[in-house]
C-alpha cells in the first residue's frame, strides 16, 4: 500500500484539513460548505421576521450545488434536488432564503453589480410562485437555462464509462486508491461485503432498470470516499458491484452516514426517528427520481443511507455568470424548488402560500423585504466569516 494513502485511524485529521482547504477556495465555496452558519443566523432571528409557510418536507440545504440533473430508473432526466442530508419537515421559506444566499454569492463571485442581485431575488420569487399554479408540478420542459441546458444534454448521453471515469477515475472493475479513495480496514470491508448479501440491500441493485430480481450481486471493490465539505467525522463509502451472471453489469453504490439535521423542525412534524430513514423519506417527497433508489440501513451501529449512482446524475459547477444567465438561473432553480414543495400541498394551500409570498415588497422591488434583508445580512455575515476562515487557514499553513 502506498505511503500517501490514509489509514482509517488518521482519517478525521485528513478530512479536517481537506475541508478547510476546500472552503478557503472562494466565498461561494464557503457559503456552500457552511450550512451550520446559516442556521445559527436563523436561530437568532426574531419570531415573525420570516413568513411561516405550511410545514412540508424541505431540502434544508438548498444551495445551487445541490440542484442538478437526476435520472429516473426508466432513463428520464430532470433537474431536481440532489442532496437531502438536511431534509426535515419545516418552513419552506428556509429553502428560499438559503437558495437566495447561494445565488447572490454566485453573482458576487461573477463580479455582477448589486442591482443584479436585487433582480435575481425578484426572479426567484416569480419562479417559485409560478410553481404553485395548478398543473405546474410536473417536469421542467425545455425552459432549462444556460449553463444547465448543456449539462442536461450531456447527462442524457452519459454511459457507465463516463460515470466511472468521473467518480472513480477508472473504468476497470476496481476503485483506485489515492487522494479521493482511501483503504478500508479489514472489518470495514467484511461488514460491507456482508451488507450486500442481505436480501433487502441486494434488491436495491436489481430492481432498477432491466436487471433481473434474482440476479447475483458480487462486491468487486470498496473504499472510503473523501467527498464534500460536510463529511468530517462521518462514514462515507464507495462500493463497486457486479450484477448478473453471464453478462455482468457494473454498479456504483454510495453509502453515507446520516446525522441529526441542523435545519429546524416544525413542532407538529412526525418524522422518522432514524436519521437515514429521515433522509430517504425526504427524498421521496422532494426528489422522486432519487428517492426511488435509496434505502436506509445500519452499519457499525450507525444510520446509513445507500443509493446507486447513475451516469446521468451530475453536479452543476457554475462558472462566471452573465447578468441574463444569473437571472434566468434564479427563476428556474426557484421553480424547481417550488415544484418540489408544491407537490406536497393541495391546490388551495398552494394558492394561499403564493399570495403570502408576494407581500412586503421593498419599494419598486418585486422581491419581498424579508428576502432582500435576509440575503443582505447573510452575505455580510458569510463574507466576514470567510475572510476569518482564510486567515486561520494561512496561519495553520505557516506552522
Amino acid at each position: 500500500m502506498a505511503s500517501h494513502l490514509i489509514d482509517p485511524d488518521a482519517r478525521e485529521g485528513a478530512l479536517a484539513a481537506a475541508q478547510r482547504l476546500k472552503m478557503a477556495r472562494s466565498a461561494h465555496a464557503y457559503v456552500r460548505g457552511n450550512t451550520a452558519q446559516f442556521y445559527d443566523w436563523l436561530r437568532h432571528l426574531k419570531r415573525g421576521h420570516l413568513p411561516e409557510g405550511p410545514p412540508i418536507w424541505i431540502c434544508g440545504d438548498c444551495h445551487v450545488g445541490n440542484l442538478g440533473p437526476l435520472a429516473h430508473s426508466d432513463g428520464r432526466v430532470e433537474i431536481q434536488i440532489r442532496d437531502l442530508d438536511q431534509t426535515v419537515i419545516g418552513n419552506p421559506i428556509h429553502d428560499l432564503v438559503r437558495l437566495g444566499l447561494s445565488l447572490a454569492s454566485a453573482a458576487r463571485g461573477s463580479d455582477l453589480p448589486g442591482v443584479t442581485t436585487a433582480r435575481i431575488l425578484e426572479q426567484m420569487i416569480e419562479g417559485y410562485a409560478a410553481a404553485m399554479k395548478p398543473g405546474q408540478t410536473g417536469g421542467e420542459g425545455d425552459d432549462i437555462p444556460e449553463p444547465m441546458r448543456g449539462a442536461v444534454k450531456t447527462a442524457r448521453r452519459r454511459s457507465w464509462q463516463n460515470l466511472a471515469k468521473e467518480r472513480i477515475g477508472n473504468t476497470k472493475p476496481t476503485i483506485p486508491l489515492g487522494k479521493r479513495f482511501w483503504p478500508l480496514a479489514a472489518n470495514e470491508r467484511s461488514e460491507i461485503m456482508r451488507l450486500f448479501e442481505k436480501e433487502h440491500v441486494r434488491q436495491l441493485t436489481t430492481t432498477l432498470r432491466s436487471r433481473k430480481d434474482d440476479a447475483p450481486v458480487e462486491m468487486l471493490d470498496a473504499a472510503y470516499w473523501k467527498k464534500g465539505c460536510s463529511s468530517l467525522g462521518k462514514l462515507r463509502y464507495c462500493v463497486l458491484l457486479g450484477v448478473g451472471d453471464k453478462e455482468v453489469e457494473l454498479c456504483l453504490m454510495d453509502l453515507k452516514e446520516a446525522v441529526q439535521a441542523a435545519a429546524p423542525v416544525d413542532e407538529s412534524a412526525a418524522m422518522p426517528e432514524d436519521q437515514a430513514q429521515r433522509v430517504v423519506e425526504g427524498a421521496r417527497h422532494l426528489s422522486p427520481y432519487l428517492g426511488e433508489r435509496m434505502r436506509a440501513i445500519q452499519l457499525f451501529g450507525r444510520s446509513i443511507f445507500i443509493r446507486e449512482l447513475l451516469p446521468q446524475d451530475l453536479k452543476i459547477e457554475l462558472q462566471t455568470l452573465t447578468r441574463a444567465q444569473a437571472m434566468n438561473l434564479a427563476r428556474f432553480l426557484a421553480n424547481v424548488v417550488g415544484k418540489a414543495h408544491a407537490r406536497q400541498l393541495d391546490a388551495d394551500t398552494q394558492s394561499k402560500w403564493a399570495q403570502e409570498l408576494g407581500r412586503a415588497q421593498t419599494g419598486d422591488l418585486k422581491a419581498p423585504s424579508w428576502l432582500w434583508s435576509s440575503v443582505v445580512d447573510l452575505l455580510a455575515i458569510h463574507e466576514k466569516a470567510y475572510l476569518e476562515h482564510c486567515r486561520h487557514f494561512v496561519l495553520g499553513e505557516s506552522h
